[in-house]
C-alpha cells in the first residue's frame, strides 16, 4: 500500500513561498498607488494656507500653489485627487459651495490645466461653507433636508461644469444621491459620476479633518444624519438605497474600524466599485505610532 503521507504526495504550500519572485507570483491581494486617491485641502484665503497641526505632513494649499502637490501625485502613480474647499466667505446657507467661481471650481480648472489625465473628485457638502459648521440649512437647529438637497445638487452641478470627473456627496442626508443625480442630468452633465459616502459613521476619528477644513460644528453634533456605528444592517440599507438612487460607486468610512462592513457592502452591492476611506484620525494615529 502506498504511504499517502510520504513527502512525494504531500501538498506543500510553502513551495511557492521560497523566493521573493514566487511569493510575488502567488500574491492574491495587491495594494498599488493606482488603488489610491489623494485628498487635497484648497483654501481661498492665503492666510488659511499652511501645515495642519493635527495631521503631520498635511498642508492646506492655495490654488496658486497647487502645482507641487499635483506634481507629487502625478509622479507617484496615484490616479485621482479629492478636493476639499475652504472658502473665504461663509454664511448660514453655505452659498459659496455652489458659486461657479468658488474655491473648488477654480481648483478643478487649475488641476485639469496642470494634468488633464488626473481624475478629479470633489467633496459635496455644506459644512465647510456654513458659518455654523453643519451640513445643511438650519431651522431651529435642525437641518432642512429638502432645501439642503437643492443646494447639494447645485454644488454638484457647479463642480461638474468646472470639470470634475466625480462628485462625492458626504452630507449623509436622505435622498442626496438622487437629488444630485437629477440635478446633473437636468444640466446635461450625465457623464459626471457620483461616489457616495454611503456608510459614514458619526465618529471622533474626523477631528483632525475638521481642524484642517475649519468645519467643526459651532454647536451640537451630526449624529442626527451621520450613522450609528452599532447599526450594521442600517449601513447595508444605506448602501442599497444609494445604489438605487444612481450612485456609481460607494464608500465606507472610517475604514479601519469597519472592515466587516466593507466586506458586507462588497457582497451586498457587488456590481459597484467600493472605496474605503482611511480618515484623518486614523492617519494621525499611524503618524503617532
Amino acid at each position: 500500500m502506498r504511504d499517502l503521507t510520504s513527502s512525494r504526495s504531500i501538498t506543500r504550500l510553502s513551495r511557492l513561498r521560497r523566493t521573493p519572485a514566487l511569493r510575488a507570483l502567488r500574491r492574491e491581494t495587491r495594494l498599488h498607488p493606482a488603488d489610491l486617491i489623494q485628498p487635497i485641502f484648497v483654501v481661498e484665503d492665503p492666510a488659511d494656507a499652511g501645515p495642519v497641526a493635527s495631521m503631520p505632513g498635511v498642508e492646506r494649499v492655495t490654488i496658486d500653489s497647487l502645482g507641487a502637490p499635483i506634481d507629487d501625485v502625478s509622479e507617484s502613480g496615484i490616479p485621482a485627487v479629492i478636493l476639499f474647499g475652504l472658502p473665504a466667505y461663509k454664511d448660514a446657507a453655505g452659498t459659496s459651495a455652489h458659486a461657479p467661481d468658488g474655491v473648488v471650481p477654480r481648483a478643478i480648472e487649475a488641476v485639469k490645466r496642470m494634468n488633464p489625465e488626473l481624475g478629479v473628485i470633489t467633496d459635496v457638502c455644506l459644512c465647510q461653507y456654513t458659518d455654523h459648521g453643519h451640513c445643511g440649512v438650519l431651522d431651529a437647529g435642525r437641518i432642512r433636508t429638502d432645501e439642503t438637497l437643492e443646494l447639494l445638487g447645485a454644488t454638484g452641478v457647479a463642480h461638474a461644469r468646472a470639470g470634475a470627473d466625480v462628485v462625492a456627496p458626504s452630507a449623509m442626508l436622505d435622498g442626496q444621491v438622487g437629488a444630485i443625480r437629477a440635478a446633473l442630468d437636468d444640466a446635461s452633465l450625465v457623464d459626471t459620476a457620483i461616489l457616495s459616502y454611503s456608510v459614514k459613521h458619526a465618529s471622533a476619528f474626523y477631528g483632525p479633518f475638521r481642524d484642517a477644513a475649519h468645519s467643526a460644528p459651532a454647536f451640537g453634533d451630526r449624529r442626527a444624519h451621520q450613522m450609528d456605528p452599532a447599526n450594521a444592517r442600517e449601513a447595508l440599507g444605506e448602501a442599497r438605497q444609494d445604489a438605487t438612487e444612481g450612485a456609481d460607486a460607494l464608500m465606507v468610512k472610517p475604514a479601519g474600524p469597519n472592515l466587516d462592513l466593507i466586506h458586507r457592502v462588497r457582497h451586498e452591492v457587488p456590481e459597484l466599485p467600493l472605496a474605503a476611506y482611511q480618515v484623518s484620525g486614523e492617519y494621525a494615529m499611524i503618524c503617532a505610532a
